[in-house]
């Protein structure tokens, strides 16, 4: 199994609607991606934006290119753009960028 971890930068003016967002993510975002590989997802929030993800899967590239895939995701994404720093034109699910593992105690 794979763990992936990376970082985003949830804008300053949106942090309370962003934790209000996923209080309740929609079930068929849920579905979807368990369906597509993700597996002990969870999204950390610093006070100053800073988004750190965590999620276990067996293959990070394929589990994300199936989860581009799903009609849910494209209207995920498209509303949650705006709460972001620094996408550059990207999707937030495509600027993921893993960081490297440089150490895990089993």
């Amino acid at each position: 199994m794979q763990r992936v971890c990376f970082l985003l930068k949830v804008r300053q003016d949106r942090l309370e609607e962003y934790r209000r967002r996923h209080e309740s993510v929609w079930p068929e975002m849920q579905e979807a991606l368990s369906a597509t590989g993700w597996h002990n997802y969870s999204l950390f929030l610093r006070e100053d934006g800073l988004l750190v993800g965590y999620l276990e899967t067996e293959d990070f590239a394929a589990a994300q290119e199936a989860m581009a895939a799903t009609e849910v995701n494209a209207r995920w994404q498209a509303e949650m753009a705006d709460f972001f720093e620094s996408l550059d034109g990207a999707r937030p699910d495509e600027a993921m960028k893993p960081l490297t593992e440089v150490f895990h105690l089993a």
